[in-house]
């Protein structure tokens, strides 16, 4: 047996090098994905990231905790307090997030330099901000906290002021930076390459974190939670989802809306009792002012008594004290102050009588409801998006194996059918020695076995060492998850190499099968040569006649013999069509920017700035002529990261963009409907009775179509549900689109807009815009430039190119990916053409040796076999070609990550790329077969078999 093993080691190592192939491509990419899911939960575990937080339209409160606290199955609560400020990075105010770093340990940040900060006024921040600013450890800066809504009233003791300065956390403004960090809720690599062109926000933000020293307030800005048993699951599975659901569960029907409405009624009890304290406070101020004024008075009527009893009259006598202050200006004077006095005074305790009642009347009308929103891990910065990278392309690493099985199959029934079928004498003396027939199969099968394990052995190797470290590296150019090791899954690579044992060794026992039914003297006799028929082309009868000789002869060889017919052309097709997938898939995303930023958005420039910034910054862009800021080519808008939430309760973050008029949109974008492609009436979105218009690229991710009813949280935390006019075409970027009237009408109005100096242009509906759309005419490295010297304007947040947008876009892990799985199945292509090249010189030795009998030299022969070879090639790629992007349209298709919309694109370079690498493979293994050609003995190989 190991001799004839030995004689067929080409077979095995085929076997073996396309079992190792496969084994790799289906553990590899799953290990690399996985590898990175593990890491990253150990992380979260590590640094306790919540499993649920809490967050208050009106803040949190210890009862708040205290209640949360008696939840079922909560472990742990940790109340956080945060602060919104600005901050001075490159001379532009940048936002910045002064978060506590809470005492309970969750929520930690990861130290990556230097220390995490103990005393008040030292802090700790991101790698993006010492990378932007400059700024590094021991370095000192100046935060200037953000001004919030209730301190621009101008009346101080307004009761909309829901909660006193007491209360409302406030942090240190002069700090000293102690320590880098990692943010767990952001795990995006600052420093690698960015994905920015299609999860950007508008503006900038940044953390810094500080200890509780120096920071006062008692009420919350967010309450963590850390449930029982959660740690012992993976955070990226369902099993955990279901056992956050259960509790998020309890505390929406025990907790929430008791809490929400304590909270309110504390609220306005708080603001009655400052009423109370006000009134209290008003009426001592009077009475002091009218003790004095009643001082005053006694006194003066004390000197005009003392002046009538001087002129012998009668103290206290009213017509005398009349009579003589009448007689005296100086008395009738002061007597005239101190009426006037008492009058203002009367008055002024009407007015603030008046007033605290009117105030005290709205209390009610001004608090609005407490609403909670209570969040899971799937809401916590780029969680969701690492969790869709990944989880994208562990599907490719899940579809890709099949077409490898499927060739591996095919193949290994090749190659054995050929084993089998040359030692039918072999097996027929077997046979007639009185081995059965499970014997006898089971030398070929084991052959087949052995092969098979020792492929996948190097398979799980390469799987879960080599492609796990390629992908890893790629990764981490885009996450820093710290720790992150490479471990064996024995379950999940012993199922793979199982995977293809039972393919394989399905094959080998079905081409046994056929043989060893025979009689041991039909098996001992030479196998009847197959029966000659007509093929198709001989029908023709005007072509046929008109073809050579040897071309008729490969004719009838290529047709006459289907099984190797449909074999190598269903092996050649299977790896050609690997290829047009994997740069299908290449190509697609290379065409997403110019699809995005050319064809589909409208605008050249979008400038963020403060609302009262607007008019200033409209006036900067007019004095450039470039730029283009006609009504029909810019509009202003309101821009603000939010949420969109679908019916499942699955998360993503988008941008809101808020026009005037739904008109503006067309200087945006070109708004077509994704079925049909057709332009969308965007007066559909108009009026309170309107709806939004949600891009391809975040509706693709979550499942959401026209008509359905979706949870949109914008900029300000506040979440209302809308309804879905239409889902328009987008490839990048998770935008959704409104007007201001349906603006106003799901969130209301801004409460400051009333007192801005702006022009009324940039206030609609009562909606304040801080943004403007404008074209920009010039080329793309001038509108590249004014960019950047616009970002570093004071009055600028933020300014979006899409010409630098569309340059700077890039998705290296699919790239990565795209790379690996091509020249995996370039290495699939020459193993099953070098299989099939060596099967089909095997079986058709003694139609060489006839050949060469008859006069034929080797070129000759060279080109007789290769010719057959180069045809079914070139029949397997005609129909790869189609194949394969069929395959890669179903691929991209299950590709649902947010910010991205998979529109298949295949170049026609792409399937000449294909075509050409499996020729020159084909060409490449005749240089094998023709020295095998060359060595074959026309004596030895005629011998009769009997």
């Amino acid at each position: 047996m190991l001799r004839a093993w030995g004689r067929n080691w080409k077979r095995f190592v085929s076997l073996a090098v396309i079992s190792m192939l496969g084994v790799a491509v289906l553990t590899g990419i799953y290990a690399g994905c996985r590898d990175m899911f593990q890491g990253a939960d150990r992380f979260f575990d590590q640094q306790r990231l919540y499993d649920i937080q809490v967050i208050s339209t009106l803040g949190l409160t210890k009862d708040d905790v205290s209640a949360l606290q008696a939840i079922d199955g909560v472990k742990s609560v940790q109340a956080e307090r945060t602060e919104s400020a600005t901050v001075k990075v490159d001379g532009s105010d940048e936002s910045v997030t002064l978060s506590e770093i809470g005492a309970d340990g969750m929520n930690q940040p990861y130290l990556q330099q230097g220390r995490l900060p103990k005393k008040s006024g030292e802090m700790a921040v991101t790698r993006k901000f010492v990378r932007d600013s400059g700024l590094n450890i021991g370095d000192t800066l100046t935060v200037a906290p953000k001004t919030s809504t209730a301190d621009t009233n101008s009346d101080e003791n307004d009761a909309e002021s829901n909660e006193s300065d007491d209360d409302t956390p406030q942090f240190p403004t002069k700090l000293t930076i102690t320590g880098i960090v990692l943010d767990p809720l952001d795990l995006q690599n600052p420093d690698g390459y960015s994905q920015g062109a299609f999860r950007s926000s508008a503006t900038s933000e940044y953390t810094f974190f500080l200890p509780s020293a120096g920071v006062t307030g008692s009420t919350y800005t967010a309450i963590s939670l850390e449930l029982d048993g959660t740690a012992a699951f993976d955070t990226f599975t369902d099993s955990y989802d279901s056992a956050v659901r259960t509790v998020r569960d309890r505390i929406e029907q025990q907790v929430q809306s008791k809490r929400q409405r304590a909270r309110r009624q504390q609220l306005i009890d708080d603001a009655k009792q400052q009423i109370d304290d006000a009134r209290s406070q008003a009426d001592a101020k009077f009475a002091d002012a009218q003790s004095q004024i009643d001082a005053q008075r006694s006194q003066f009527n004390a000197q005009v008594d003392a002046l009538i009893q001087a002129r012998g009259g009668k103290a206290g006598d009213d017509a005398q004290r009349n009579a003589i202050i009448a007689s005296n200006t100086q008395l009738t004077q002061a007597k005239q102050q101190l009426d006037d006095a008492q009058a203002k005074l009367d008055q002024q305790k009407t007015d603030t009588t008046s007033q605290l009642d009117e105030q005290e009347s709205k209390i009610e009308s001004d608090i609005p409801q407490a609403r909670w929103y209570v969040n899971t891990r799937s809401s916590a910065g780029t969680f969701s998006s690492l969790k869709s990278d990944l989880s994208s392309i562990e599907s490719i690493g899940r579809a890709f194996p099949i077409v490898f099985l499927l060739v591996a199959v095919f193949m290994s029934l090749t190659a054995m059918t050929r084993m089998v079928e040359e030692e039918r004498g072999l097996i027929g003396t077997y046979m007639g020695l009185g081995y059965g027939s499970a014997a006898i199969a089971s030398r070929y099968v084991l052959f087949a076995l052995l092969a098979c394990l020792i492929g996948g052995g190097l398979g799980d190797l390469i799987g879960f060492l080599g492609i796990p470290a390629f992908l890893l590296i790629v990764l981490e150019g885009m996450y820093v998850v710290p720790n992150v090791t490479m471990l064996y899954d024995w379950l999940y690579g012993s199922a793979g190499v199982a995977l293809f044992v039972l393919g394989i060794g399905a094959a080998t026992i079905a081409a046994c099968w056929g043989e060893v039914r025979q009689t041991p003297a039909a098996l001992m006799r030479p196998k009847a040569p197959k029966a000659g028929s007509r093929v198709l082309l001989e029908y023709i009868g005007p072509l046929w006649r008109r073809m050579k000789f040897l071309n008729k002869v490969t004719a009838r060889n290529l047709f006459r013999f289907k099984g190797r017919l449909f074999m190598t052309i269903g092996g050649v097709a299977g790896c050609t069509a690997l290829i047009v997938c994997g740069l299908a898939i290449n190509d697609t995303v290379d065409a997403l920017p110019a699809t995005q930023y050319q064809d589909i958005y409208q605008y050249q420039l979008m400038v963020v700035t403060d609302h009262d910034q607007l008019d200033a910054v409209l006036q900067k862009l007019k004095d450039n002529s470039q730029v283009r800021t006609a009504d029909s080519a810019s509009t202003f808008a309101k821009v603000e990261s939010g949420e969109l939430t679908n019916a499942a309760e699955e998360s993503e973050t988008v941008q809101l963009v808020t026009v005037p008029e739904a008109a503006d949109l067309k200087v945006i974008a070109d708004l077509r409907n994704v079925d049909g492609g057709e332009p969308i009436d965007v007066s559909s979105i108009a009026g309170s009775n309107g709806g939004v218009i949600v891009s391809q690229s975040a509706a693709n991710a979550l499942d959401v179509h026209a008509g359905d009813s979706i949870t949109v949280e914008n900029g300000d935390a506040e979440r209302e549900s809308v309804r879905v006019a239409a889902v328009s075409k987008s490839v990048i970027g998770s935008d959704i689109y409104l007007t201001a009237d349906y603006y106003s009408r799901i969130f209301g109005t801004n409460a400051d807009t009333a007192g801005s100096d702006s022009s009324a242009d940039t206030v609609a509906n009562g909606v304040a815009m801080n943004a403007i759309f404008a074209q920009y005419q010039g080329s793309d490295d001038d509108q590249i430039a004014y960019a950047d010297k616009l970002a570093k304007d004071a009055d600028v947040l933020s300014v979006v190119s899409t010409a630098d947008m569309q340059r700077g876009f890039s998705f290296d892990l699919m790239g990565a990916v795209v790379a690996l799985i091509v020249a995996l199945a370039g290495a699939l292509a020459l193993v099953v053409l070098f299989t099939l090249a060596n099967t089909n010189v095997s079986e058709r030795v003694r139609e060489m040796a006839t050949l060469k009998v008859l006069g034929f030299y080797d070129r000759e022969v060279h080109k007789y076999v290769n010719r057959e070879m180069l045809l079914l090639t070139l029949m397997g790629i005609a129909v790869g070609l189609p194949l394969g992007r069929w395959i890669g349209g179903l691929l991209t298709a299950a590709l649902n990550m947010p910010g991205l919309y998979f529109a298949v694109t295949v170049r026609w370079t792409s399937y000449a790329i294909a075509a050409v690498v499996t020729l020159a493979f084909a060409l490449l293994v005749q240089l094998f077969t023709n020295p095998v050609l060359d060595r074959i003995d026309p004596v030895s190989s005629l011998k009769s078999v009997e």
